[in-house]
């Protein structure tokens, strides 16, 4: 499948390849972490998800180990017409990425967007990384 993807342009002109990537919709933030025993673990879900995430970096390409600040545009698309608080989608792909080698840490991104698509069942995210 292929998706259309607008960027917003950067802002010191790099013109470096954008990292794009397809991932599934992801639990809640309030539903990715459990705590147990006083403990944050991730929950069943949360690890399944992180799975499958896995996966489709893997076919998106693998790690790329970008490296600096960064710059994350995603486009959600929910999975059906509940009210979602959009930030409480981030959290967990943004990890999935730095597990995989995409990027060190979180901590990298310096600009994000996120902007809520038309119900797109089963839902997904179409991320496009760029280094700044």
């Amino acid at each position: 499948m292929k998706y259309d993807f607008e960027c917003l342009p950067e802002p010191n002109g790099s013109g470096r390849n954008p990292y794009r990537i397809e991932l599934p919709w992801p639990p809640s933030v309030n539903t990715y972490w459990r705590n147990i025993g006083g403990r944050a673990i991730i929950s069943k879900g949360g690890r399944e998800y992180r799975r499958v995430a896995e996966v489709a970096v893997l076919v998106a390409g693998g790690r790329r180990n970008l490296i600096g600040a960064l710059s994350v545009s995603i486009l959600a698309y929910p999975p059906d017409r509940r009210r979602r608080d959009l930030d409480n989608t981030l959290k967990a792909p943004l990890d999935v990425l730095a597990r995989c080698g995409v990027y060190e840490d979180d901590s990298q991104i310096a600009r994000l967007l996120i902007e809520r698509m038309a119900v797109s069942k089963p839902g997904r995210l179409v991320i496009e990384i760029v280094e700044l």
